[in-house]
C-alpha cells in the first residue's frame, strides 16, 4: 500500500516539478537556448492561460511533497532489513540492485530534505537550490523507474493476495506476521505484533492528513492560510491594498531611496531605440487592469490582486519591436538572486501582462516593487520582477 501511494504521488510530484522548471527555467535555458542540455528536452513556452496555472501546479507539488513524508518514512521503515544486508555484495546482479537502492533511497532523502528546506526558506545549500533539486530529481526518478520496473509485478500480486477491507477490519489481537519471504524482509522469529496493519495505515494516514492541514493553507489562501501552522507564509504581512504576501522586502535586497526616488527612470530598449521614461510618463500612457495572483516556487500564493499599469505589448511597440521574441527585464536591485528575468513572446503579447504601477487601487508599496514591477499571468513570482529599471526587447 505504501509503495502504491508513493508510485502515484512521486509521479505527480515529478511532473509538477518539471512544470515548475519549464515555467521559469533558472539557468537551464528554454527551447531557443543552445546550451539547455540533454535534460532540457521537455522545455516549452510556458502558457499564460489559465492565470492560476502555476499557482495550481506548484501548490500541488509542494503540498504533496509534505504530505508524502510519513508515507516515505513508513516505506523505508518497512524495508530496513534490505538496507543493511550483509555481506553488502554477493554477486554482480546483487551489486547493481544495491546501487539502484542507494540511488533510490539517497535520492528520495535528498529531494525531500532539500524541498523542505526550500519551503522553510532555510537556504544552506552548497549551490543553487534550483539546480541541485533539478538534477537530483533526475537521478532519483531514474532509480525510481528502475525499481518500479523490478517490483511492480510483486506489488500487484501482493495487493491482489488480500482484500484491503479485510485488513482494515483486522484488529491487533488477530494480526499475524507475514509468512517468510525469499528476500528476507520478514524475520524468521517474529515477536508478537505491537500494531495492526490497519493501525499502521491509520497512523501514516493521520500523519499525512495533519501535515496537509498545517501546510496547504499557504497555497489555498483565504481563511485556510491561518491553518498553515508549519508554513512560513501563514499570515498576511498587513492590511490595506498592499497587505498580501511579499517574497523579498526592499531592505533585504539593498534597495535604497535613491534607487526608486524622483531620479528613477525606466530605460526602454528595442530595435535601435533607447527611451527613458519617468513614472509620470508611464502614468500618462494608456492604463489597463488585470486580476492576477502571485505564486512562488516555495509553495505559497496569494489570491487575485487588482493590478493596473501599462501593457508590455504597448511598451514593445514603443521600443519599435511589436513582434519581440522576448524581453529582458532588469531590476535596480543590486544584491540577491533573480535581479533579472526573460519573458517570452507569448507572455509579452498577453493583454493581462503589465508593467504594473498600482495594485488594489493604490500605488505600489516599496516592498511590492515601487515604482514599477512586472506582473504576468501564470508566471512564477520570481519572474514578476520588482523595482524594474530597464526593459530590453529583442527580436
Amino acid at each position: 500500500m505504501f509503495g502504491l501511494v508513493l508510485l502515484v504521488g512521486v509521479s505527480v510530484m515529478f511532473v509538477t516539478g518539471l512544470a515548475s522548471y519549464a515555467a521559469y527555467n533558472p539557468d537551464l535555458g528554454n527551447d531557443t537556448t543552445p546550451d539547455k542540455g540533454l535534460l532540457g528536452f521537455y522545455l516549452f513556452d510556458w502558457p499564460t492561460h489559465p492565470a492560476w496555472l502555476y499557482r495550481l501546479t506548484q501548490g500541488v507539488h509542494v503540498t504533496l511533497g509534505v504530505v508524502l513524508i510519513p508515507v516515505l518514512l513508513a516505506k523505508l521503515w518497512s524495508v530496513i532489513p534490505k538496507l543493511f544486508d550483509w555481506p553488502p555484495v554477493r554477486s554482480p546482479a546483487q551489486a547493481l540492485e544495491r546501487l539502484s537502492l542507494l540511488l533510490l533511497v539517497g535520492g528520495a532523502i535528498f529531494e525531500f530534505v532539500t524541498g523542505m528546506l526550500n519551503i522553510q526558506l532555510f537556504y544552506v545549500f552548497p549551490g543553487s537550490f534550483y539546480t541541485l533539486h533539478f538534477y537530483g530529481a533526475w537521478v532519483f526518478i531514474a532509480a525510481f523507474a528502475a525499481h518500479v520496473a523490478l517490483k511492480l509485478g510483486r506489488m500487484t500480486r501482493s495487493l491482489r493476495s488480500r482484500r484491503l477491507r479485510d485488513e482494515l477490519r483486522t484488529d491487533l489481537a488477530h494480526t499475524r506476521p507475514e509468512p517468510a519471504d525469499r528476500d528476507g524482509l520478514v524475520t524468521p522469529a517474529p515477536a508478537p505484533p505491537t500494531i495492526s496493519r490497519r493501525g499502521a495505515l491509520g497512523l501514516v494516514g493521520a500523519g499525512s492528513l495533519l501535515l496537509f492541514v498545517v501546510t496547504a493553507g499557504q497555497s489555498i489562501g483565504g481563511w485556510a492560510r491561518y491553518t498553515a501552522l508549519l508554513a512560513p507564509r501563514n499570515r498576511n504581512p498587513g492590511d490595506g491594498p498592499g497587505g498580501f504576501q511579499i517574497n523579498k522586502t526592499a531592505a533585504s535586497v539593498g534597495i535604497a531611496a535613491a534607487d526608486v526616488g524622483d531620479a528613477w527612470r525606466l530605460v526602454l530598449r528595442g530595435d535601435g531605440l533607447e527611451l527613458t521614461l519617468t513614472r509620470a510618463h508611464l502614468l500618462q500612457l494608456p492604463q489597463h487592469e488585470s486580476r492576477l495572483p502571485i505564486a512562488c516556487v516555495e509553495g505559497w500564493s496569494t489570491e487575485n490582486q487588482h493590478w493596473s499599469g501599462v501593457r508590455l505589448a504597448h511598451l514593445a511597440d514603443l521600443a519599435g519591436l511589436p513582434g519581440a521574441a522576448n524581453v529582458l527585464v532588469e531590476s535596480v536591485q543590486r544584491t540577491g538572486s533573480f535581479r533579472s528575468a526573460v519573458l517570452r513572446d507569448n507572455q509579452i503579447r498577453d493583454p493581462r501582462s503589465l508593467l504594473a504601477l498600482r495594485v488594489n487601487g493604490a500605488d505600489l508599496s516599496l516592498d511590492h516593487g515601487y515604482p514599477a514591477r512586472v506582473i504576468v499571468p501564470a508566471n512564477p513570482g520570481v519572474n514578476n520582477t520588482k523595482w524594474v529599471g530597464s526593459l530590453t526587447f529583442r527580436a
